[in-house]
């Protein structure tokens, strides 16, 4: 298993304090520990780490996965490429993406998508096939996986139905599990530092998620947050046992601006730890493919309000949740690359566009 025997997280960096959410408590209703993630989702939106999401062995097994498919020979990965069309199930190899609107430098970072509808249809193929490690994986590891992920998304999403005022089941229906979407798994490598001038340049470059919510796993240091009304890049500790849990753009625009999405970045692990491979593990959930991205105003007077008193920002999208993360993956990739523009077009509802 990747990253095994780790130094430890230094503690001589800049760190944003995270709430820790016990999701046993959430689900039993617990309304002390659902108010702090309510709180942790309205105001950070990179806010927490759930504990207690019953979840390790299926994490443990993923990253298996991962190691095993991320070993294959190059030549074997690329003949699961993701291409430069916007399709983001797949691989992406290193080097595929720009880091910045300058286009001088792209990240270093690969990884494997794996399709949330792929791993439940499996055998059948509903959008791509995979390598053979994900396949003699699918049905005993990838798809637990998925399941349990889907199982706090929804726990998650019927939470912040409530507290928006939304009619029972809306959030859920808008991210239906039978439906088509581009709910994925995601397994990441990142090299250990080699060059002392990369120290700190973004590994992948500052975004807000392209979905609904993120599930998150790591094992070492290097993501970092700026959070609305700062100037200045935090690093987030990763605490084991936990997953770092954060707001994406569909919930941020569903919800008219109450859900916030932030800006992150993936840079090299702080400290010692730079030395080592950075492996990462990531459930997104997004919404069914042909929903349209906007706010939720006919359906909540609480949604109405909060889109009232933001005039100056758009929460009609005019995307369908495919469309928005397709645009938002092609215009990342070096070779669509025609100026600035494009780095543009990537950008999601990041509160600092031109962050890198």
């Amino acid at each position: 298993m990747p990253g095994t025997t780790l130094p430890p997280f230094p503690d001589d960096v800049r760190i944003h304090p995270l709430l820790i959410i016990d999701y046993d408590l959430v689900k039993v209703g617990h309304k002390e520990e659902i108010e702090r993630l309510w709180e942790a989702a309205t105001t950070l939106g990179f806010g927490s780490t759930l504990k207690n999401h019953d979840a390790d062995q299926e994490v443990d097994d993923m990253f298996d996965v991962g190691a095993e498919t991320l070993a294959l020979p190059l030549e074997e990965r690329m003949k699961f490429e993701q291409g430069d069309s916007g399709q983001s199930f797949g691989y992406k190899k290193a080097g595929a993406q720009a880091i910045d609107g300058t286009g001088k430098f792209v990240d270093n970072t690969e990884f494997m998508n794996i399709s949330k509808d792929d791993a439940l249809a499996y055998p059948q193929v509903v959008h791509l096939t995979y390598p053979s490690t994900i396949n003699a994986r699918m049905e005993n590891t990838v798809a637990p996986f998925v399941r349990k992920s889907l199982d706090v998304t929804y726990a998650v999403l019927n939470i912040f139905n409530d507290k928006l005022g939304l009619p029972d089941g809306t959030l859920e229906g808008l991210h239906a599990m039978d439906e088509h979407s581009a709910c994925e798994v995601r397994c990441t490598r990142s090299p250990p530092v080699q060059d002392k001038a990369a120290v700190d340049r973004a590994m992948l470059a500052a975004h807000t998620d392209f979905g609904s919510l993120t599930i998150l796993y790591n094992r070492l240091g290097g993501l970092q947050v700026m959070p609305p009304g700062h100037d200045e890049w935090s690093y987030l500790r990763p605490i084991p046992g936990h997953a770092i849990c954060n707001i994406a753009d569909a919930l941020s625009i569903f919800s008219g601006g109450i859900l916030q999405s932030n800006i992150h970045r993936v840079v090299p692990p702080p400290g010692a730890q730079a030395e080592y491979e950075r492996w990462s593990l990531v459930f997104f959930t997004r919404p069914t493919s042909s929903k349209v991205l906007r706010a939720l105003v006919e359906s909540s007077p609480i949604i109405a309000d909060a889109v009232r008193k933001q005039p100056d920002r758009n929460f009609e999208s005019g995307a369908t949740a495919a469309e928005w993360l397709a645009r938002r993956v092609r215009n990342q990739r070096i070779n669509n690359r025609r100026g600035p523009d494009t780095w543009a077009a990537s950008r999601g509802t990041e509160h600092t566009p031109t962050a890198a």
